[in-house]
């Protein structure tokens, strides 16, 4: 059912409003993005949204406040994907860098206790000591696990950042950008930037309280490599105010002043920190942290990220680099079970599900076949739970998945058991006898919620470079320009090239690499799993990256190729 891409070229935006100084061509990219005021250019952290206009900060700090001052154990209950574990990290530090002496941990068992704070969770926290239970990352559809923590008298604050449910938890605060009535500008935070910004809110009231005599109080700042991880790991748009955070991680991790078990991570994945992006925060360190939570336990992943040296570090860090590659092993046999099974398909809401799928990592088997057929994907796989299966789904721009699932629920009460989730990526269990049912309302539900132009896939351009534009030059330029990601999209051009030469690389053949002709003589060029749509001769449309390969000390003008089709 995969059908060809429409390439696309972004509209040119208002390029003249951005300084001259500029290059035409980062002029272009930047006024396509919709960057129209010149003051977004500035990515100090003095450019960061205020945390007052948060709604419920000031009873989060509060809370905080009295506990530290009351020597109360403070708990903070995690998740386990890495905004989760990176949230819990910058919470325990920051914490204890603020005045608390008793913070502690807990994070639930994927394939146990399943997403959120639920009762069970917040048993554990109770035999952990918890006086104060602090969630990051989850909580505000955790009604009966807040329910269960108050009838033992035990307060909880919620740091979230997802989409709240028909009810919120009567918790003592809620910080969540996108709880109903919050004014802050930015509904963009990952969970790990909401947690940074209650520290900020706590710190200003011990401030206040006059907690650090005549100092300011501890640099928060030293967090910043933490939040910059979670925020692209966990694929959060990157507006002006993510931007500005991500970008101060950056340069922290840069300077080699990250935190040990960051550090560590890199060294494990044989990758040099000083000229790390945010792309390799996405896809390098993002899915080693995420394999401990996908097929071991993300408390592993935690204690890589608050160990105090490189010593107890890297030991943890290299465990979680052979869980991913176990999981890429696991991953890229389902993917292609998957890929058969729809090959025929012709859903537009599509449900895949094989009885011996690992499942903590269907959510990454959803997402490769949604990316192969443009259609929202739900992944189904047992549960540990007799009888239930659970499902991960990702969707496509014009279909909001969360709100899907709550109409198939609305309209077929008791098919699903739980769901939650936001626009792009969700999460339910039901019965294995609904599976069949399942599939057939959630594919009518998708249809119902696309149109044909929504179903068209299409790849975004900022449209050819020309002559002297094609240069490596311009491509240190895109580099430094960053931090590009989720919602200002790295830049990718396209235009047409002549076929010189090619080979399969890689261990299973499946990438290529191209000997091109273009605007500027012969260039190489790399399009990895392009085996199955290479082409060895005439001319080529080509969609790229322009990147700078790196090897032996010289730097080279490199294609990296998204698609590739005879022109």
């Amino acid at each position: 059912m995969s059908r060809a891409p429409t390439i696309r070229r972004r509209p040119p935006g208002e390029p003249q409003a951005l300084p001259a100084t500029l290059s035409p061509v980062l002029r272009r990219v930047y006024a396509a993005r919709g960057l129209r005021d010149p003051a977004q250019l500035a990515l100090e952290l003095k450019h960061l949204l205020p945390p007052d206009r948060l709604l419920g900060i000031e009873a989060a700090a509060a809370q905080l406040a009295d506990a530290i001052a009351a020597r109360k154990r403070i708990v903070i209950a995690g998740d386990y994907d890495a905004d989760g574990a990176t949230a819990c990290a910058v919470a325990v530090l920051g914490l204890q860098a603020l005045g608390a002496t008793e913070v502690g941990h807990v994070v639930p068992n994927r394939f146990t206790m399943g997403y959120g704070l639920s009762p069970p969770l917040v048993d554990l926290a109770r035999e952990a000591g918890a006086e104060l239970l602090v969630t990051v990352d989850n909580g505000i559809a955790s009604v009966a696990g807040i329910e269960h923590a108050h009838r033992l008298g035990l307060p909880v604050i919620v740091t979230d950042h997802h989409l709240a449910g028909p009810e919120l938890p009567a918790a003592a605060a809620i910080v969540n950008p996108n709880q109903p009535g919050c004014p802050f500008p930015s509904k963009h935070l990952a969970g790990v930037g909401v947690m940074f910004y209650v520290l900020l809110a706590l710190r200003a009231r011990l401030r206040a309280d006059g907690a650090f005599g005549c100092g300011n109080g501890p640099n928060l700042a030293e967090l910043l490599d933490l939040v910059a991880l979670g925020t692209v790991a966990d694929v959060v748009k990157l507006d002006y105010n993510n931007r500005v955070l991500v970008q101060a991680g950056l340069q922290r991790i840069r300077a080699g002043r990250a935190r040990p078990g960051l550090m560590a991570l890199l060294e494990a994945a044989g990758r040099t920190p000083e000229r790390i992006s945010a792309a390799d925060l996405g896809f390098v360190l993002g899915p080693r942290l995420n394999a401990a939570g996908r097929l071991d336990d993300m408390r592993r992943g935690i204690e890589c990220l608050l160990a105090p040296d490189r010593e107890s570090a890297l030991p943890i860090a290299q465990e979680l680099d052979r869980l991913n590659r176990e999981r890429r092993g696991i991953e890229a046999q389902m993917r292609d079970d998957a890929l058969a099974l729809v090959a025929d398909s012709e859903d537009v809401g599509v449900v895949v599900h094989e009885p011996d799928w690992h499942e903590g990592v269907v959510g990454l088997v959803a997402s490769r076949v949604k990316d192969a057929l443009h259609r929202p994907v739900i992944a189904f796989a047992r549960a540990q739970e007799r009888g239930m299966l659970k499902g991960s789904g990702r969707s496509i721009a014009g279909l909001h998945l969360r709100d899907a699932l709550a109409a198939v629920d609305a309209r077929h009460p008791g098919l699903i058991t739980r769901f939650g989730g936001h626009a792009m990526a969700a999460g339910l269990s039901l019965p294995e006898e609904g599976l069949t049912a399942f599939r057939t309302v959630f594919d009518a539900q998708c249809r119902s919620m696309l149109d044909a132009e929504a179903l068209a896939q299409v790849i975004d351009t900022d449209g050819e470079l020309r002559g002297p534009e094609f240069a490596i030059d311009t491509a240190f330029e895109i580099e430094a320009a960053g931090p590009w990601g989720q919602g200002f999209p790295e830049p990718r051009f396209d235009g047409e090239f002549e076929v010189l030469d090619l080979r399969p690389v890689g261990k299973d053949g499946n990438h290529v690499r191209y000997r091109l002709k273009g605007p500027a003589g012969a260039i190489n060029a790399v399009h990895f799993n392009g085996a199955e749509t290479a082409v060895d001769e005439g001319r080529v449309r080509v969609v790229y990256q322009l990147a700078i390969n790196r090897w032996q000390d010289r730097e080279t003008l490199e294609l990296r190729i998204d698609c590739l089709e005879r022109a």
